[in-house]
């Protein structure tokens, strides 16, 4: 892929040549502009070119938050790594998806390690829409794929593949959703509600059976007293709501 066109933010004179440098210094990085305040920042990063921001948190004005919050506002959104020297950030870091945060003060090596992440997750991605762009039309490069098998989401900083025969369900919480695979050590944790999720499974053989919950039909190993029992041992609850769904879909399984 070509050079990451990248953009630094920082109201510290010293901290903003620091960072510029360190990105003039790396390969696969590409210094597109450094500023000093985020309204600057906005501004450039609103004309669609930048697609990595090294951004302060602590800033007069607006802050590095609020502004990658704004971001989320914007058609072309760049990845974000934050550079701080408050730890306690690395949580509102994770709840914006931000890709890293470099504790000040960093150096070069520490600095390297947070732009290969943002370079990996930006050829993943890379990669993801060349998949998908056999599949869907110019028109409607977003819309869910019929028979595709598989999709990709956010999780700790990297974007990780999902095949859809290995999801065993998926639960609800709040602003995230777990992702239960077969086989795997643990649930992958991602930004992103069912209603999306759903989208992105695009039908059978997945069914919300509840408002947290939704399973995959080919794990079902029974059903009684309004649970679900997973192939794997968990029990999954059927809301009210959607009983008779459920129940429609389960029976046209029953011979």
């Amino acid at each position: 892929m070509e050079k990451i066109r990248t953009l630094v933010v920082d109201d510290e004179p010293l901290a903003l040549e620091m960072v510029a440098d360190y990105v003039n210094q790396t390969p696969f990085l590409s210094l597109v502009s450094s500023c000093a305040n985020a309204k600057d920042a906005f501004d450039e990063i609103s004309k669609g070119d930048i697609q990595l921001v090294f951004c302060d948190i602590q800033m007069p004005g607006v802050s590095g938050l609020t502004l990658t919050k704004m971001l989320s506002a914007l058609e072309k959104r760049p990845h974000v790594i934050f550079t701080t020297a408050y730890p306690q950030y690395a949580l509102d870091g994770f709840k914006l998806d931000v890709i890293d945060y470099l504790l000040k003060p960093f150096d070069m090596d520490e600095f390297l390690k947070a732009a290969t992440k943002a370079k990996r997750m930006l050829e993943l991605e890379e990669q993801a829409s060349v998949s998908l762009s056999g599949s869907t039309s110019a028109q409607q490069p977003t819309e869910p794929v019929e028979g595709q098998d598989f999709f990709f989401v956010k999780s700790e900083y990297k974007l990780v593949r999902i095949n859809k025969s290995e999801v065993i369900y998926i639960e609800g919480l709040k602003d995230y959703i777990k992702i239960h695979l077969d086989q795997a050590p643990k649930p992958i944790l991602t930004l992103m509600s069912l209603k999306d999720m759903m989208q992105k499974l695009n039908g059978s053989p997945f069914v919300r059976v509840h408002r947290s919950f939704i399973v995959n039909t080919s794990f079902i190993r029974g059903v009684e007293r309004g649970q679900i029992a997973m192939s794997q041992g968990s029990c999954v609850p059927i809301g009210d709501q959607y009983k008779q769904q459920f129940n429609e879909v389960i029976s046209g399984k029953i011979f």
